[in-house]
């Protein structure tokens, strides 16, 4: 299961899902209600289950930024083998989606990398140069004509889980992500899961620049979880 970030678009896993496909993977991109003002966490986690086919077995759910509010959810109601975080916004219980930012302190460490890398704060409303800088032009323009508005309603959920699940746990971390930098995310994914990730090239959208180098190393976590090697 292939799960978007704000704006919903399952569009965004359209490469990687095809680089898994071919590895003998069946893949199912998910297109989740980011338009929807009603819908918080429990009506994203019950679209997510729905999308998966009947009798499915070994579910890997894989989602990219703030799609990693819901994926954890999904281990409550589907046989989920492994989880895997790609440029994600991590989650603590009872925390908020809304309060992650500061709490976190994203925007200071986004700032931070813009500045070392030779950028203005300016310079990062422009979402070609924050999300789509090493995403080919024709791949940008339809990732931004496929996304809808976030609501901002799943934001105002308290994450409800007591505990991260007791299930196998990646992350993945692109190497020139602006929105959230490789130490950053780093440093996150040790402070709140003790795990330390692995980087492939590329953005926030390194699904649709560097989809190849996401779905090896995708289907080589499947591979040690078939083989038992990921706890």
């Amino acid at each position: 299961m292939l799960l978007p970030g704000a704006g919903g678009s399952a569009w965004v896993w359209h490469l990687v899902a095809r680089e898994l496909e071919a590895r003998g993977h069946r893949a199912v991109p998910v297109d989740l209600p980011a338009g929807d003002d009603d819908a918080g966490l429990a009506a994203y986690t019950d679209v997510a289950v729905a999308a998966v086919p009947p009798g499915a077995e070994d579910v890997a759910v894989v989602a990219l930024s703030m799609g990693a509010l819901t994926a954890p959810l999904l281990c409550e109601r589907l046989p989920v083998r492994l989880l895997v975080l790609h440029n994600a916004m991590v989650p603590v219980p009872g925390e908020t989606g809304g309060d992650w930012w500061r709490v976190t302190g994203q925007h200071e460490a986004m700032v931070e990398h813009a500045r070392s890398i030779g950028l203005s704060e300016a310079d990062l409303q422009d979402d070609a140069v924050l999300y789509g800088h090493d995403v080919p032009p024709e791949l940008l323009s339809e990732e931004g004509e496929r996304d809808r508005d976030q609501s901002g309603r799943p934001f105002a959920d308290p994450w409800p889980l007591a505990a991260w699940p007791d299930v196998p746990t990646r992350v993945v971390t692109g190497r020139d992500d602006r929105l959230f930098p490789r130490d950053f995310q780093h440093r996150i994914a040790r402070e709140r899961l003790g795990i330390v990730p692995d980087d492939i090239d590329g953005g926030h959208l390194a699904a649709l620049s560097h989809p190849g180098q996401l779905a090896a190393l995708l289907d080589r976590y499947a591979a040690e979880v078939h083989g038992g090697l990921v706890r």
